[in-house]
């Protein structure tokens, strides 16, 4: 990672650090904002999967799942804008979603990198753990408005934590040297 990635991820990361926090001190009423920004994070991810297949992705192995993942998630954005009369369900489901396959994939991860005594797998075991403990919050909170808001807003600062964390650790450089 460059100097500059670093102060970027560390600035970004204090922005949703500062959201997270806004979001919870805010309370219930915030539950339409949350909707907005799930539309727009699903949508905006969606379209940048879509933008890397047409660039890149195409001519790689296995690339036609990028294209399948980028038009679900932008689908999955696309139908959530739509949303005029939302309920905290729908919410609920797509924190469930959400951490719960996040969770997944990270302790996944983790054992990959661990079992190839990788350093970082102890981090990247924390953020699957923390997304599934999340995500069994959003099931037995299912239908407390309120609790929805603290799950999301707990979701964004861990994120945050663990980007501005990630900004200050050293990255492993593999330099080949010509014989």
């Amino acid at each position: 990672m460059t100097k500059w990635q670093r102060i970027e991820n560390f600035i970004i990361g204090i922005v949703i650090l500062l959201g997270g926090v806004l979001l919870a001190l805010a309370g219930a009423e915030s539950i339409p904002l949350i909707v907005l920004l799930l539309a727009l994070s699903l949508t905006i991810t969606g379209l940048k999967m879509l933008i890397y297949y047409f660039s890149l992705a195409r001519h790689m192995v296995d690339g036609d799942q990028i294209l399948i993942r980028g038009l679900i998630l932008f689908d999955l954005g696309a139908f959530t804008c739509t949303l005029s009369s939302f309920s905290t369900i729908y919410v609920m489901g797509y924190l469930i979603a959400v951490h719960a396959f996040s969770g997944f994939v990270d302790v996944m991860r983790a054992l990959e990198a661990k079992r190839l005594s990788a350093p970082s797998w102890k981090m990247v075991f924390a953020t699957g753990a923390v997304n599934i403990i999340l995500a069994m919050m959003c099931i037995v909170f299912l239908r407390r408005d309120s609790i929805a808001v603290y799950i999301y807003s707990a979701g964004l600062i861990w994120s945050a934590l663990s980007r501005i964390i990630t900004s200050f650790r050293k990255t492993a450089v593999v330099y080949i040297t010509p014989s």
